[in-house]
């Protein structure tokens, strides 16, 4: 499978919570969901005045239907592309966060630290229980997320 764009997630599958987009995603096997690391748009067709100032993070149903996906698509953040913003975007969907126009997305650490260890351990268990090893694709995603990783964070875990 490879994405011929942008994932479109419509404002009625954002409002009834419905993961129907991410469907033909759940099917590959996991060699293949790695395969597509870094490659995954999610567009939200959710229309806004156009004086509404709020960042999409800012809004209730986007980050409640993005909270069910990462929570039964927890690769989600593997697949998504890092180069355009939208690992990042779909974190602060997650996390608390502020935004300044020449910062950008400041993460509230302690919130990124325990997501970010919780999602390294999780994925890296999930990849080395089908045999294969993401360590590298994850410290990618981590340095996206401006998470810095200890070079013994991987000692001892087998």
């Amino acid at each position: 499978m490879s994405p011929a764009g942008p994932l479109l997630i419509a404002q009625q599958q954002v409002l009834e919570r419905s993961l129907a987009p991410l469907e033909p995603w759940f099917s590959l096997e996991p060699e293949a969901l790695l395969q597509q690391s870094g490659s995954l748009e999610l567009t939200f067709e959710w229309p806004r005045a156009s004086d509404d100032p709020r960042e999409l993070s800012e809004i209730p149903e986007l980050r409640v239907w993005s909270l069910r996906a990462d929570a039964l698509c927890p690769w989600l953040p593997l697949l998504l592309d890092r180069s355009s913003g939208q690992l990042t975007r779909h974190v602060a969907m997650l996390l608390p966060h502020s935004f300044s126009r020449s910062e950008g997305i400041r993460f509230a650490p302690d919130s990124l630290e325990l997501w970010m260890t919780h999602r390294l351990f999780l994925l890296d268990h999930w990849s080395r229980g089908h045999g294969l090893n993401c360590r590298g694709n994850l410290e990618q995603m981590a340095a996206v997320l401006g998470f810095e990783l200890d070079g013994s964070f991987w000692q001892g875990l087998s």
